[in-house]
C-alpha cells in the first residue's frame, strides 16, 4: 500500500509550523478560525496514520480516497470543540493521535461510501484541507452561483447544459449568462478562501515542491 504524498507539506507556510506541538496547533486553530494553515499542518502530520487505517478497510482505492477526505472533513468540524487537557488536573487527558484514530474508526464504521463509479472526488486534484475550506467558501455563495459552480466543477457540464438544466428548473438563464455567473462564482469563491490557503494551494511554491 502506497501512502499519498501531499505537496503542501513542503510549502514554507506549513513547514514553518512543524515545530509546534499538537496542543499548540489545536489552540491556534481554535483561536484563529480565519486561518487555514494550522489545520493543514495537523493534516500533514497525521494523514499517513489516517490513510493507513482507512485503506485497510475500503474495498477500492477510489473509495479509500473519498472516505479519507470525508474523514478529514469530519475531523475539521470536530476540532473546533476538542479539548485535549483535563480541566481539573491540567494534564493531557487525550492525545491528538488517539483522538484522530477514534475519529477515523467512527467514520469507517458510520459513513456509507457510494459505489466507485458514483464518486467524483479526486485526492490528487483536491487535497482534504483545500476541500474543507472550498466547501466552507461555497456555503457562503448565493444558491444559484453555488449550483452553477458545482455543476461545472463536479460534473464537468457545459454552459449550454447548465443553462438547460436551470431553465428546466424555472431559472431563465442563457448559456452566456452561465459563463458570467461562473466567473463571478470563481472570483467570490477565491475571495472567501482564507488568504493562507490560497497561498499554500495556489502559489508557485507548491508547484516547486
Amino acid at each position: 500500500m502506497q501512502i499519498p504524498h501531499f505537496p503542501e507539506a513542503n510549502h514554507p507556510l506549513v513547514k514553518s509550523l512543524f515545530h509546534h506541538s499538537d496542543h499548540e496547533l489545536l489552540t491556534l486553530f481554535q483561536r484563529y478560525p480565519e486561518a487555514g494553515k494550522y489545520f493543514t499542518v495537523i493534516f500533514c502530520r497525521y494523514s499517513p496514520i489516517v490513510y493507513t487505517l482507512i485503506r485497510h478497510s475500503a474495498r477500492s482505492p477510489v473509495q479509500a480516497d473519498y472516505l479519507f477526505a470525508l474523514t478529514w472533513r469530519h475531523i475539521y468540524y470536530e476540532l473546533g470543540g476538542l479539548n485535549l487537557t483535563n480541566a481539573e488536573s491540567g494534564e493531557e487527558a487525550l492525545t491528538m493521535q488517539n483522538w484522530l484514530i477514534n475519529m477515523t474508526a467512527f467514520c469507517i464504521n458510520e459513513i456509507k461510501i457510494p459505489p466507485t463509479e458514483a464518486i467524483h472526488y479526486s485526492l490528487q486534484a483536491t487535497s482534504p484541507p483545500l476541500w474543507c475550506y472550498v466547501e466552507q467558501a461555497l456555503d457562503q455563495l448565493k444558491p444559484v452561483l453555488r449550483l452553477i459552480v458545482l455543476m461545472a466543477q463536479t460534473f464537468h457540464w457545459s454552459e449550454t447544459r447548465i443553462a438547460a438544466y436551470l431553465q428546466a428548473e424555472g431559472e431563465a438563464i442563457a448559456p452566456i449568462e452561465v459563463a458570467n455567473f461562473l466567473q463571478e462564482g470563481y472570483r467570490m469563491l477565491e475571495d472567501k478562501l482564507p488568504v493562507d490557503i490560497r497561498a499554500i494551494y495556489f502559489s508557485d511554491d507548491l508547484s516547486k515542491s
